[in-house]
């Protein structure tokens, strides 16, 4: 159910956002991208988990494993930059309205996201490179769910190491940076709101970057978790679940969150009601 509901909720996003002329905007141009690296996610490790837990176990090649972890780490390198481009530009558009249409044409949003893809696939190219230099020698039981990089460094007899240190090098572009890019930005943001006259205005700003900043924490706090700054003693149960956060949990609320807050969203929502005629969405908008 969570995994149609992730394909279902982002098509409908990606569906709005090309359709309908009011969701032609920067912001909305960006949720339709991170829509699409959720779809990705959810199928390049749902189905195999699902066949896993249905037939307690199951087989894969190496070269499967290989391609499986390169899409998994392309599809979480990418939603780590769209979300930092994300919060730039609530950050361009609180703190600095009037350059805002300027500053993030729809040329300049293109080439950010082009940009945010091409370096996904980049950086997650090489960290598949090493690994798959790794020679693994003794048991080929991966204790987990899909191929992840800790399982796989944990059955490996050599050139762990060396991937702990890459893993390291490539947290810099993929997690540390962006992260002090959304804390400055959404520094910056906090200022600039706490500033303002009217208590609504304040209201309705915070209200527009809540759902980013609430994907943001989920997403950035498991990644950390799991990659960067496991708990000493960490189970690969508590690894497991960690995983489920960012490969079902968060591309499953991503579109309730930007959908249910969003009035724009909602109005373009009532309009296909209007023309299909769906008691469905009417349902979903009145909730």
């Amino acid at each position: 159910m969570l995994y149609c509901g992730t394909i279902c909720g982002n098509l409908l996003i990606i569906t709005l956002v090309s359709t309908s002329k009011n969701l032609h905007a920067p912001m909305y141009f960006f949720i339709a991208q991170l829509s699409i690296t959720d779809i990705l996610l959810t199928a390049n490790i749902v189905p195999t988990m699902l066949h896993i837990l249905l037939n307690n176990g199951g087989t894969i090649t190496v070269i499967s494993c290989m391609t499986q972890l390169y899409v998994l780490s392309t599809t979480e390198a990418s939603e780590c930059l769209l979300l930092t481009v994300m919060s730039y530009d609530r950050y361009v558009a609180i703190c600095n309205p009037l350059l805002y249409s300027s500053i993030m044409t729809k040329k300049r949003c293109v080439i950010l996201a082009v940009m945010c893809w091409v370096l996904s696939f980049f950086l997650s190219f090489i960290e598949t490179l090493f690994i798959s230099k790794m020679t693994f020698c003794g048991p080929n039981i991966i204790d987990h769910f899909f191929c992840d990089l800790v399982p796989l460094m944990k059955i490996a007899c050599s050139g762990v190491y060396t991937m702990e240190l890459v893993n390291y090098i490539l947290s810099f572009p993929l997690l540390l940076s962006p992260i002090t890019i959304i804390i400055i930005s959404y520094t910056k943001i906090i200022v600039t709101i706490l500033r303002f006259q009217s208590r609504i205005s304040r209201q309705k700003v915070f209200s527009t970057c809540s759902s980013h900043l609430i994907v943001v924490i989920i997403f950035f706090v498991t990644l950390l978790s799991v990659y960067i700054f496991p708990t000493e003693g960490q189970t690969l149960n508590a690894s497991k679940l960690l995983s489920l956060l960012y490969t079902v949990f968060t591309p499953f609320i991503n579109p309730i969150l930007y959908s249910l807050r969003n009035k724009e969203i909602k109005k373009s929502l009532q309009g296909i009601n209007k023309r299909l005629n769906l008691p469905f969405f009417t349902l979903y908008i009145n909730k």
